[in-house]
């Protein structure tokens, strides 16, 4: 893969990738616990490393095509908190792909738990203007290979 990235599977499905992340004192809150807003980041993390992994080099993208990935929406479930020192593992699975946008179900665990479940949907964008835009054919096929198509 590129960049030296790799998916992790940790011995889930062969088509999940998963980012190791580990948790700093400054991911705390007071009660030594993971920030509730700091999931976002982790997740935000594990999706561009998948994107790299799949060959989408997203300030190429903003080079070449004036274009950005933009969050358009996200639904998160906190089951389980994390602490200080975790190994954590941030999962992206795609789970749907149009001209525009697509979704991503992901997961944080420690080990076999699950921690926190997310569902996030991204659209592509002109980076002058805001409004969307289709992504070029070249991503497209490189995502294709990773989402499966609604």
């Amino acid at each position: 893969m590129k960049g030296g990235t790799k998916a992790h599977t940790g011995g889930r499905s062969a088509g999940e990738f998963s980012w190791p992340v580990r948790v700093y004192y400054e991911d705390t809150d007071l009660g030594g616990v993971v920030y509730y807003a700091n999931y976002l980041r982790f997740m935000e993390r594990a999706r561009t490393e998948w994107l790299r992994a799949a060959g989408v080099d997203q300030t190429r993208l903003l080079a070449e095509h004036g274009l950005l990935f933009v969050i358009v929406g996200c639904e998160l479930a906190y089951l389980r908190p994390a602490r200080f020192d975790d190994l954590l593992d941030v999962s992206v699975v795609p789970t749907a792909k149009g001209r525009s946008r697509f979704t991503v179900e992901q997961e944080v665990r420690r080990g076999a738990e699950v921690l926190v479940t997310g569902r996030v949907s991204a659209a592509c964008i002109d980076a002058a203007s805001f409004r969307p835009r289709g992504m070029p054919a070249s991503v497209r096929e490189l995502l294709e290979r990773r989402v499966d198509v609604d």
